[in-house]
This record gives C-alpha cells, sequence and structure tokens, in this order.
C-alpha cells in the first residue's frame, strides 16, 4: 500500500523529458538491451509493488502501512542512481552539468516534489476500497488529469480524437470496477468501504500527478540546461528531504512503527530496497531508450509494459478477471494505444512538412 507513489514521482519525469530525445542512433542490440532492461527492472517492480502494497507478513499477517519510509527509500535510491546517471551522460562544464544550476530551479523541483509526495496517500488510501488492478489501471490514464487540468485551467481546446481516447478509457475503468468479481466479499470484509469512494481517491491521486507533469513540462520550456536525469535526481533529493523531515516530527510514528516492523520481518526491507532499485534502474532504461530511440519507440514499450504488469498481476497473485473486466482492460490499453498512434501520425506528419518545407 505504501509504493504507488513512485508511479508519480518518476514516470511524469519520464514522459516529460521528450526534450532529450534525439534521431533514432541506435543499433538493433541496443534496442533488445533497452527493451529488456525497461521489461526486466519494471515488471520485477510491478510484482514487489504490489506484493509491499497488498501482501500481509508474518503468521500475524501484518501489512506494512509506512507509506513515506517507502518514498523516503525510494526517492534516495532514485536521487542516488540519476545523480551517477547525470554525471555519466554530461558534459564537462560545471554551470551546465550542475543538477541544480540555479535558485528557480530549485523552487520548481520542490514543486514537483511537494505535488507527488501529496499524490501519494490518495493512492495508498483508495487501496482500501480497490483492488490493485484497479489501481493499475487507473494509473494508466495519465491523459485524464492533464487533460482535464488544461481544459478547466488553462481552457485549452483538443481534438475530437482526444476526447474519444478519454471516453474510452474513462468507460474501460467503469467496466472494470462495475464487474468486480469479489465486490461483494470486499464489501463484506470492509462495510464502509466502496468502489466509488476508492476511485475518488484515486482520481485525486490523478489529478496531482496531472500537476506534476504540467510543472515539469514547465520546467524543460523554462530551463534548458535540465535534462531528465538531472530532474530525476533534483526531485528525488528535495522529496527524500521533504518526507525525512516529516518522519522525525511528532505528528508521524511511521519511522518508528517501522523499524520495530523491519526487526519483527526484516523481508519487507529486502523488499523495499530491491523494488527502489528496479525503479531507479527503470529509469535509466528509459532515459537511454528515450535519447537512442525516441518517445515512439519509448510509448510502444511502456504501453505494453503496462498490460504484461497486468497479466502478470494477474498470475503472480491469482486474481480472477470476468469478461466484463477483460473488456474494461482492452479499451483502457486500446484508448491509451491509440493516443500512442495518434501521436506518431501527428509526429510523421511534422517531420514530413519539415522536409517539404527544406526543399522549396
Amino acid at each position: 500500500m505504501a509504493v504507488t507513489a513512485t508511479l508519480t514521482r518518476l514516470k511524469p519525469v519520464v514522459s516529460n523529458s521528450i526534450r532529450i530525445e534525439s534521431q533514432s542512433s541506435g543499433s538493433v542490440l541496443q534496442l533488445v538491451a533497452a527493451i529488456s532492461g525497461i521489461y526486466i527492472s519494471f515488471l520485477t517492480w510491478a510484482v514487489l509493488q504490489e506484493r509491499i502494497s497488498t501482501s500481509p507478513y508474518g503468521p500475524d499477517n501484518r501489512v506494512f502501512r509506512a507509506s513515506l519510509v517507502i518514498n523516503t527509500i525510494q526517492s534516495f535510491c532514485a536521487a542516488l542512481v540519476g545523480y551517477i546517471y547525470a554525471r555519466y551522460t554530461s558534459s564537462s562544464n560545471k554551470q551546465s552539468s550542475a543538477i541544480f544550476p540555479n535558485r528557480k530551479a530549485v523552487f520548481q523541483y520542490a514543486l514537483v516534489a511537494a505535488t507527488s509526495s501529496l499524490a501519494s496517500p490518495f493512492g495508498y488510501a483508495s487501496l482500501k476500497h480497490i483492488d490493485y488492478l484497479t489501481l493499475l489501471l487507473g494509473k494508466s490514464c495519465k491523459l485524464l488529469p492533464v487533460m482535464a487540468l488544461h481544459v478547466f485551467i488553462f481552457r485549452k481546446k483538443y481534438a475530437w480524437s482526444k476526447y474519444l481516447v478519454v471516453f474510452a478509457v474513462t468507460l474501460g475503468v467503469s467496466l472494470f470496477t462495475l464487474y468486480h468479481p469479489s465486490a461483494g466479499k470486499k464489501a463484506a470484509q470492509a462495510p464502509s468501504s466502496s468502489s466509488f469512494y476508492g476511485l475518488l481517491l484515486l482520481s485525486i491521486n490523478l489529478l496531482f500527478d496531472g500537476l506534476t507533469n504540467s510543472t515539469q513540462d514547465h520546467i524543460f520550456h523554462t530551463q534548458p540546461t535540465i535534462t531528465g536525469p538531472k530532474m530525476m535526481c533534483g526531485i528525488n533529493v528535495i522529496a527524500t528531504l521533504l518526507t525525512s523531515a516529516f518522519l522525525v516530527t511528532p505528528f508521524s510514528r511511521q519511522l518508528q512503527d517501522s523499524l520495530e516492523f523491519f526487526k519483527l520481518y526484516p523481508q519487507v526491507l529486502y523488499d523495499i530496497l530491491s523494488f527502489s532499485l528496479c525503479g531507479a534502474i527503470g529509469q535509466v532504461f528509459i532515459f537511454f531508450t528515450l535519447s537512442k530511440f525516441g518517445s515512439l519507440t519509448l510509448v510502444t514499450v511502456t504501453v505494453t509494459r503496462k498490460m504484461m504488469s497486468m497479466l502478470l498481476s494477474v498470475m503472480w497473485f491469482s486474481h480472477k478477471l470476468t469478461v466484463g473486466q477483460w473488456a474494461g482492460v482492452l479499451m483502457v490499453f486500446g484508448g491509451v494505444g491509440g493516443e500512442a498512434l495518434m501521436k506518431y501520425f501527428e509526429k510523421k506528419k511534422t517531420v514530413e512538412k519539415n522536409v517539404v518545407d527544406k526543399t522549396k
């Protein structure tokens, strides 16, 4: 229950670092290595995520609930790996290689770290009312909060095809929840819970995700020296400081409770460290794929990886899905895949137009 923050903190960093994209210059061997790295890292990451979030530990079946401790360990690992990768890929120029190039960057990093940290508690809370598969499916719909923010706040208009994608994704998530086979059993176990309330909490989580995305877009447009690896490091450094500071305040007992839990069940600590390391290494492969093969290749890999994560979750944890739920899954990933296809044609059209303009 205490690990979905990674989906908030890391993924938007990747999805918005298109600016580091170059022409497809990698070899077939590099492509195979990149795809294999993404799949191995994030499929393992997904299994560990569900295990830590939902599976009980020990003979008394206790579930680890210290979400801030998970976030702190995860952000520390991501900051460390991000720093190493940023140093490896940056130039020798001190100014251009700086993780925090100016005060404005520090403020912007802090804003992203704050929104991503605020998103995670709502994701954890939603798992008390919906299952992990519903959460995973909903987290695949990052287009929804981004569009909502731009439509209602920035008054931006989208093509009809974008709204069609949103409709398909929304309907798919609704079908998945509506045809949940264990809804009655879960209600019996927790009478006060409801799927609607869980989806509401998940929607708030996605809204903060959208704020994170929008802020990162702004950083990339206003700070030309900041790359994806630098942002990954900078945001996670500040996130580690923020969560660590809260853990030592009198308002939280998560640090003390987690230390007692680690002493009783050390396996959970190994799971958390493995989870954090897989997520951080996975980001390196994502940035490598972006720089060598471009965003279209990355979108294809990430969409299929999310589908594989769901299938792996179904098989690994013996989930049972109804026909209606499978229909919902297909609608969601059909919508996400359709959006990726539209981006492909839009970019192809832009490239062709640029070629024509140059030949004039």
